[in-house]
């Protein structure tokens, strides 16, 4: 479903990523781990053509999407879910679910949006800027759903939330796989990752060291925190 070859990404003089290449199929969610600064979150922007300079190719759903911009990729079903949520703090809950463009069949109804996160239907009056920072996760990841997103980039979804809100995250990106849609997920907690996703890439220094499998990860759960400096 995506193809990211042989990408490569600088900052300046920095160069961040080296060639990187990795696969995510329909339906499948796939981790991304790696320390702060190894070039996590500037995958997923490369990914979504927010990175302008960067290089290699990207295919989504069997098309070449390398030249294309971001809204382009948008409308193909690419959905962002950036670390800072990107919500509209002054709109209410409702108008952050509406405002954005309905782009195919797979997108989801307010009806099932509200079935599946009953806090924000509880405060689709309130605006943005009065939800709790796990409400505000929740919000950012319904609204990439309702405008149609076949696959989700979410980086750093669970970071400083409350383990309830966490398992919650992932009940919400196991129920959104089961209606096929697929998941690029950036995040360090790896007990939380492999509650839902079906491999796993690690990333140092801008590049793809490993590939892992949730066995993998749990027999060697404790060589790879210490990887990550947790």
């Amino acid at each position: 479903m995506l193809e990211i070859e042989g990408v490569s990404a600088r900052y300046g003089e920095a160069r961040v990523l080296h060639e990187v290449s990795l696969t995510v199929g329909e339906g499948e969610v796939v981790t991304l781990v790696g320390r702060n600064g190894a070039g996590k979150t500037t995958l997923l922007n490369c990914a979504m053509g927010l990175h302008r300079s960067a290089t290699g190719r990207v295919r989504f759903v069997g098309r070449d999407v390398t030249a294309a911009p971001p809204h382009r990729r948008a409308r193909l079903g690419l959905g962002l879910v950036p670390d800072d949520r990107g919500i509209y703090a002054a709109l209410t809950v409702e108008e952050n679910l509406t405002l954005p463009p309905v782009r195919g069949t797979s997108a989801w109804p307010l009806e099932r949006i509200y079935d599946t996160f009953p806090v924000l239907g509880a405060r689709r009056r309130f605006s943005g800027a009065k939800l709790s920072g796990g409400e505000q996760q929740m919000l950012a990841l319904a609204r990439v759903l309702r405008a149609g997103a076949r696959l989700l980039l979410c980086d750093e979804p669970t970071e400083g939330l409350a383990p309830v809100v966490v398992r919650r995250i992932g009940e919400i990106l196991l129920e959104a796989k089961q209606h096929g849609v697929a998941v690029l997920l950036v995040e360090q907690n790896l007990r939380f990752a492999t509650t839902v996703a079906d491999r796993h890439y690690l990333i140092a220094q801008g590049r793809i060291v490993e590939s892992l499998d949730n066995t993998d990860v749990q027999e060697r759960e404790g060589e790879l925190l210490a990887h990550l400096g947790l």
